[in-house]
């Protein structure tokens, strides 16, 4: 296994997430590295949902950490339904097909799914999700 940093993006915002998915084999195309980081990520959902908290507690370092947010909570879980990985793996590639995201690598556009990729340790990997403006008059 290997480790991936995808960094996640949105148009219009400043911020940018690193994310580090596990990957079970190099992925060769777009639809691979997208089905890859899919199960990576249902994976992580999943094992919070099935995780048992005793009790729940806040320490002030949380608190303080939180209120930078602005929300503090406590963490818990109110949907405990397990993500499926073929639906979410369908969702995500139907959303790429959609145009809600685009993918670079290395500074390079991937525009379909058979696209052949060659990452190396250090290349870049970025998804953006589009945001698009509703509710104008055009």
């Amino acid at each position: 296994m290997s480790i991936l940093t995808l960094q996640l993006k949105r148009l219009g915002k400043k911020k940018i997430h690193l994310l580090e998915f596990e990957i079970e084999k190099q992925p060769q195309t777009l639809k691979e590295l997208i089905e890859q980081c899919v199960k990576s990520e249902v994976k992580r959902y999943n094992e919070k949902r099935e995780e048992i908290k005793l009790m729940s507690f806040l320490s002030p370092k949380d608190i303080q950490e939180q209120s930078e947010t602005g929300k503090i909570g406590f963490g818990d879980l109110e949907n405990r339904e397990l993500a499926q990985v073929d639906e979410a793996i369908a969702n995500a590639l139907l959303a790429f097909e959609d145009g809600l995201y685009v993918v670079f690598v290395d500074d390079e556009e991937i525009k379909s799914f058979e696209q052949s990729i060659d990452l190396k340790p250090d290349s870049v990997i970025a998804f953006i999700r589009l945001t698009f403006l509703t509710g104008t008059y055009w």
